[in-house]
């Protein structure tokens, strides 16, 4: 049975590296045609000729801070339009500050909400109609700090996150009868951020890796990539609405 993936687009935020760039990937491989999004353009376009070097596919860079919520309807257009069409949306990048909630300013709280649930709303209203065209898939990141035991710092992080949930469940209940799916995954991967945590408090991520019943971290392509692309195939076509964790087991989602 084919996946049904060849052919299609898909725009990725945050592809320049990372769990945006293992999910381009992954979906690259399969013959979908990747726009790779992201605040550093030689990092997309990075991406975009792995894409070609690995996988002879044809693929975009667009340079955008997805902060700067004016551009983004018009980073949508200018991907359908390159390509024809746009079937699947990838809100991947965030920015994250770890702060103890006495310690968290205004300007922390506003830059979390912006770039986190407002961007990924945007995004989803402008994708929209094209989606509806001939059905779609959306897949946002979330996170399992709210899952977690100890919150401490991580307030900030996981309203911002837990905020992007209940948008995709929302949007799943609201635009399900235009055959378009919308989901969230709580990845665990080895992201450049994480790489930085690991070198930089390594007892803490030591710690942190015990805790997940694999004892090991996700790779950003072969398991987060595979992961995604499996979600927006036909294989999972009776899929929507859901918050799935791709962490090795550790958080619960019950």
């Amino acid at each position: 049975m084919s996946d049904g993936l060849t052919g299609k687009v898909a725009l990725i935020t945050g592809a320049g590296q990372g769990i945006g760039q293992g999910i381009a990937f992954s979906l690259a491989k399969r013959g979908v045609k990747v726009v790779a999004v992201g605040r550093t353009l030689s990092k997309c376009e990075d991406t975009v000729a792995k894409i070609k070097d690995r996988f002879n596919e044809e693929a975009l860079a667009i340079e955008c801070d997805i902060s700067n919520l004016d551009a983004l309807p018009g980073v949508i257009e200018q991907a359908a339009s390159h390509f024809g069409r746009l079937d699947i949306l990838v809100n991947n990048a965030v920015s994250a500050t770890i702060k103890p909630l006495l310690g968290l300013t205004l300007e922390d709280i506003n830059k979390a909400m912006v770039t986190g649930p407002t961007a990924t709303l945007l995004l989803m209203q402008a994708a929209y109609p094209h989606l509806k065209k001939q059905g779609g898939s959306i897949v946002n990141m979330a996170s399992s700090a709210a899952k977690r035991w100890d919150m401490s710092n991580y307030g900030l992080y996981a309203a911002e996150k837990e905020a992007i949930r209940a948008l995709t469940r929302t949007a799943a209940s609201e635009w399900g009868a235009d055959n378009i799916r919308s989901n969230c995954i709580l990845p665990h991967a080895k992201s450049p951020a994480l790489a930085w945590w690991t070198e930089n408090r390594p007892e803490e991520a030591a710690a942190f890796v015990k805790t997940i019943p694999m004892q090991r971290i996700g790779e950003c392509e072969e398991d987060i990539g595979e992961f995604v692309a499996m979600l927006c195939s036909e294989q999972s076509r009776y899929v929507s609405g859901q918050s799935i964790a791709v962490d090795g087991g550790q958080a619960y989602m019950g």
